[in-house]
């Protein structure tokens, strides 16, 4: 399967929005592409380089697949559009075109069916909640309603501050609990850093 790349200071995780604004041509017209055929476009994480200019030398090889919901004219004239997270995939070959746009050959990674939330994830479901009265995270316009350990998992895994090495490592997990657990231990890292 070939997958144009946009590669992003950030990790989108699978039904999670991220609001873009488009300005560079070879974007401009993925984008047209993408809205004619009906299809998305790859987000993975830059991990050497740079968004803007020459395609980044190096970025994460799992990425999840963003498809447009909607989109806007900016009042600074730009093109602003909203994704949300689809399915996740692994990066097999990359190829970069003249105009600097990446085209990859990816397979789509499988998720695990959704589970029921637990008992023992009623802390986290809360921390959920609580993030999800903070304005930035309300204008994203997610809800604030896990529908199941998967759904929970990936809102965390993208909403809260982790350092982004940490979630491409949590994107790359396929099964909700251990991603659950990850976060958990994330969490408690960054409590003892904070009292420490």
């Amino acid at each position: 399967m070939s997958l144009p790349l946009f590669p992003l200071n950030t990790v989108l995780f699978p039904g999670c929005n991220l609001d873009l604004q488009i300005f560079e041509a070879r974007y401009l017209d993925m984008i047209g592409r993408c809205m004619k055929q009906g299809g998305g476009f790859g987000v993975v994480c830059i991990l050497d380089g740079h968004e803007v200019g020459v395609a980044p030398q190096g970025f994460a090889l799992v990425g999840c697949e963003a498809r447009i919901t909607d989109f806007q004219q900016q009042d600074n004239g730009l093109l602003g559009i909203r994704v949300q997270g689809g399915r996740r995939f692994h990066v097999l070959r990359t190829e970069v075109q003249r105009d600097q746009l990446i085209l990859a050959d990816v397979e789509w990674l499988d998720d695990e069916p959704e589970q029921p939330l637990q008992d023992e994830d009623a802390d986290l479901v809360a921390l959920l909640r609580a993030l999800a009265e903070h304005p930035m995270v309300e204008a994203l316009n997610m809800g604030n309603e896990a529908l199941g350990q998967q759904s929970l998992a990936n809102q965390l895994a993208y909403l809260l501050p982790f350092a982004e090495e940490d979630k491409i490592d949590l994107l790359q997990l396929d099964d909700p609990q251990q991603r659950l657990d990850a976060i958990q231990a994330l969490l408690d890292e960054l409590q003892g850093e904070l009292f420490a």
